[in-house]
């Protein structure tokens, strides 16, 4: 029963209809399990949900696309690698080659004095102070590098040689070194100074040949 007070309602002023909240959180937050999906959800991702239906194409394109960058960064580290072994090893052999030229420049100045305590040995006349100060410089002078080219009997060499006479003999069958008039010297693989020598060979061949 309505009253002067209370109109009936008309279609013109229907009851609003309240907020509608639609909770779509797949974990419950009271029970902490996972909810049903809704029906018609099958195959489809929920709204506001970014990864979407799987798919394998593009799964297996993205695969191959870092496989190739995994190969590609792999074999940039091997070359660099391998140009850094490079390296090191040029800086390494430049290193010995400064050191040999260098110690070899100063050895090579020392020769004349070498040459001077070797004829004084030879005629007997290395002694006493004299005699200890050409011990130590030889030994100075071998640890430098320093090496003597030219020993009697050995086969004659004209890269480490110098023949200044020779004479024939029957009894070898190759050049050989038959006397030292002046030693020869070389640091490392670096020749100082050939050994000037006197040979005998075989008849019918020169210096340095064969019979």
């Amino acid at each position: 029963m309505s009253t002067p007070h209370d109109p009936a309602p008309s279609a013109d002023h229907a009851p609003e209809e309240g907020v509608r909240i639609t909770d779509r959180r797949r974990i419950d937050p009271i029970t902490g399990q996972p909810r049903p999906a809704p029906a018609g959800a099958a195959g489809a991702a929920a709204p506001g949900d970014p990864a979407g239906p799987a798919d394998p194409a593009g799964a297996a394109t993205g695969g191959d696309a870092a496989s190739s960058q995994v190969a590609d960064l792999t074999a940039d580290l091997q070359r660099i690698t391998a140009e850094y072994a490079n390296y090191r090893r040029r800086v390494e052999r430049d290193r010995l080659a400064q050191r040999d030229a260098a110690t070899a420049a100063t050895v090579q100045e020392l020769l004349p004095v070498l040459d001077d305590i070797g004829r004084a040995r030879a005629h007997g006349d290395l002694s006493g102070t004299f005699a200890t100060v050409a011990d130590r410089l030889q030994e100075v002078v071998t640890r430098l590098g320093l090496q003597p080219v030219g020993q009697v009997g050995e086969p004659f060499d004209p890269a480490h040689h110098e023949a200044i006479s020779a004479h024939p003999d029957d009894t070898v069958t190759e050049t050989l070194i038959d006397a030292v008039v002046t030693p020869g010297y070389r640091v490392g693989e670096r020749l100082l100074r050939p050994a000037l020598v006197s040979v005998r060979m075989p008849a019918g061949s020169g210096p340095g040949e064969s019979g």
